[in-house]
């Protein structure tokens, strides 16, 4: 298939730029792939879809604070600042995002108003935005990140563009109880069993989950399992090729623990269904399966990328956020729910006002 297969009509109106104001209160689009019948529902419907025994597999890596704004010494130009992950710990080296990317050259050197005391040296340059920190500081090894974490802000993507109107900010701040918007991103885009810490971008399709949800599907006795993929800033980059079969994914580190193979496997031999929460989960479970269906534990990365038409072997629902166009998430949606009827659908949620992206609206795709 051709990447100009996957593009559509999205407003700009439609995309989230705040979640809703309750977890579990997003739309919930239900999909049934063999007959392309649609169903509009709510999140809090998602347990009538779902019987006793069957397994959903959710993401628990954690979100750290990566965005962070620094002044560069001597000119006190404003660079934005994106954490990626940390090199080394002993000698504070961090793979980062600069931007503007320009402005930044081995030896310069950014301070943090809000912690004067955190130094950042440019070491060295690894792709046209790309640079390596060294950061300076008193603080001791174990001090040091949490202080780090502590001059972030929620790593929302690009497309979350807010008014800068103080009139706005106040209104989302009633909405979300007097919260104020930088907190409410702190809470909102993580989820409530975020647990290991290497994520810098959420886990979309796990924002929906509430302690109330969660409850209500154990008392109807349907199971949860628990692996991990910190998600990268791969997710958000652009395919820049029309011939699909040469694109190719940014890794991801992947853990699948025992007890949720276990459980899986257990699953599949008992035919019961097994629901993945997210274009990371489907993906983790589709590198490590094997041809049977079943997993083994796994601790290490993947770059697997999964277009139409591709066959699924251990998740048969699919439980997952309104993408943007030409993205690998809606790319790999299309390939679950069936490209005509998947794209359909998209054309009915823009229709019907869904809301896309990270703080959107969800989709549910079943048999």
């Amino acid at each position: 298939m051709k990447l100009s297969q996957f593009k559509f009509r999205l407003p700009e109106e439609l995309i989230a730029q705040y979640p809703a104001s309750y977890r579990d209160e997003a739309r919930m689009m239900v999909l049934h792939r063999k007959t392309g019948e649609i169903e509009h529902k709510k999140v809090t419907d998602l347990v009538e879809y779902f019987d006793e025994g069957d397994l959903f597999i959710l993401n628990d890596t954690k979100v750290f604070p990566a965005r962070l704004w620094g002044h560069k010494e001597k000119t006190n130009a404003l660079i934005e600042v994106f954490l990626l992950r940390e090199l080394s710990h002993r000698l504070r080296y961090w793979d980062v995002l600069v931007e503007p990317a320009r402005k930044i050259r081995i030896g310069n050197k950014l301070t943090f108003e809000a912690d004067s005391s955190i130094v950042a040296e440019v070491i060295d340059n690894t792709t046209s935005r790309g640079r390596t920190f060294r950061f300076l500081t008193d603080y001791d090894n174990e001090e040091f990140v949490p202080r780090l974490y502590a001059l972030g802000n929620a790593p929302l993507p690009k497309y979350i563009r807010r008014p800068m109107d103080a009139q706005t900010e106040i209104a989302y701040e009633q909405i979300f109880r007097d919260q104020p918007v930088r907190e409410m991103d702190n809470e909102r885009y993580q989820t409530i069993f975020a647990d290991k810490v290497g994520a810098v971008a959420a886990p979309a399709s796990g924002l929906h989950f509430s302690k109330q949800l969660l409850k209500r599907m154990e008392i109807k006795g349907i199971e949860t399992a628990f692996m991990t993929s910190h998600v990268s800033l791969g997710i958000f980059k652009d395919i820049d090729v029309e011939d699909l079969t040469k694109n190719k994914m940014e890794s991801e580190q992947i853990i699948l623990p025992e007890p949720m193979t276990n459980a899986v496997n257990k699953a599949h031999d008992e035919a019961r269904r097994v629901c993945a929460v997210g274009t990371e989960v489907m993906r983790a479970l589709e590198h490590v399966a094997g041809t049977n269906g079943l997993l083994k534990p796994y601790d290490g990365w993947t770059n697997k990328f999964i277009y139409p038409p591709y066959r699924f072997s251990v998740a048969n629902s699919f439980f997952v956020n309104f993408y943007m166009p030409q993205s690998s998430q809606l790319l790999m949606a299309a390939a679950f729910g069936g490209y005509e009827e998947t794209m359909h659908a998209y054309e009915v949620a823009v229709e019907e006002g869904y809301r896309f992206g990270d703080y959107g609206d969800a989709m549910l795709i079943v048999d």
